[in-house]
């Protein structure tokens, strides 16, 4: 048996290395794999074991290639954190609006933000054989063996928003820290002098830039930072739920600035409900310009995220990696930038 993982010997297990083992020629696999009768009962019975106890998956597109005078169907595999959110549904309109203008098409799969789910996502479109795969990883993703057994069997790989700085590979984000950096800037020219924050987990890369966009406006302009004023929360219930606490005691905020604008929407209701008045005794602005920017009263000041441009880069890359005009061995890394929407939720 294999003393690898099974993930990792379907990935690179082909049916030559089949063919090596048992001492046959890969006709002779291709033949046993698919019950042929022209293969003795007890040879197909061997070489389908050896198949089982390694995992082993035949590549269906090479199959369909080498049979058919049809051209398959290039897809491209996408893995989104959750399809409720706009920005991860604009960048897969900018993916696919560049896939289609090259021919290929997309296969969407959400994580549903959770690690477990991300793994057996990048097995199941590696068995599909996809061309490539673009991923935004969950939250709670910290180990990164299976992007890396992707790239280790010559998948290409591009990350988008929420980029894996584990393995090394292509990526493409907005600039977080400089659209956090002029948002928090805007806050404090227009006379607020107690900026709270509402993050999402450190252990994500966006997340920290944008708490470091955050800080470094705040020192820059003289302001001191304060640890009592950020929390953790980077959704509507939660930042419903923590706003209140954030008034217990004589220094409170008098500005907000959110990792997105679900959370800086729940903010904006919550003051509001304590007879606050949004601008005049609270600012707040929020990260991404969806549409709930301009659904709620009164409309939300944001940093936009540019979602299809994201989608588009991204597709780019991936398929100058499928079709050799970008090596895959050189990890790419692009920006796109950011520019702050001024509405009526700031002064």
């Amino acid at each position: 048996m294999c003393k690898k993982t099974s993930y990792l010997c379907s990935m690179n297990l082909t049916m030559k290395d089949i063919a090596r083992e048992l001492g046959v020629s890969v006709a002779t696999v291709s033949r046993a794999l698919k019950d042929s009768p022209r293969i003795s009962q007890e040879q197909r019975l061997k070489i389908q074991q050896y198949a089982r106890e390694h995992n082993f998956t035949p590549n269906v597109l090479a199959e369909s290639l080498r049979n058919s005078r049809v051209q398959p169907i290039k897809v491209i595999g996408v893995i989104v954190p959750e399809l409720v959110h706009y920005y991860f549904a604009s960048v897969l309109k900018g993916i696919e609006e560049e896939a289609e203008a090259h021919g290929y098409r997309m296969m969407v799969a959400q994580s549903g933000e959770r690690y477990e789910r991300e793994v057996r996502l990048c097995q199941s479109f590696y068995e599909n054989k996809v061309c490539g795969i673009i991923v935004s990883q969950a939250k709670d993703t910290q180990r990164y063996e299976h992007f890396q057994r992707l790239i280790d069997a010559g998948v290409p790989l591009v990350f988008y928003d929420r980029i894996c700085t584990g393995v090394n590979a292509s990526r493409v984000v907005v600039d977080d820290y400089m659209g956090a950096y002029s948002a928090v800037t805007h806050l404090i020219e227009t006379g607020c002098r107690r900026i709270a924050y509402f993050g999402a987990p450190m252990n994500l890369e966006i997340a920290k830039n944008r708490f470091n966009g955050y800080k470094d406006a705040l020192l820059k302009h003289g302001l001191p930072f304060n640890e009592a004023m950020t929390r953790i929360c980077d959704n509507r219930a939660d930042a419903e739920m923590i706003t209140p606490s954030m008034f217990d005691s004589d220094v409170y905020p008098d500005a907000f600035f959110a990792v997105n604008d679900d959370t800086a929407i729940g903010i904006m209701y919550t003051v509001k409900r304590m007879g606050l008045r949004v601008p005049e005794d609270i600012s707040i602005c929020g990260f991404t310009n969806g549409y709930r920017s301009i659904a709620c009263d009164p409309m939300l000041t944001t940093v936009e995220q540019r979602g299809v441009t994201v989608g588009e880069e991204a597709a780019n890359i991936l398929i100058g990696h499928v079709e050799g005009t970008i090596p895959l061995n050189r990890a790419e890394k692009r920006i796109v930038r950011t520019r702050l929407i001024l509405r009526g939720t700031t002064r």
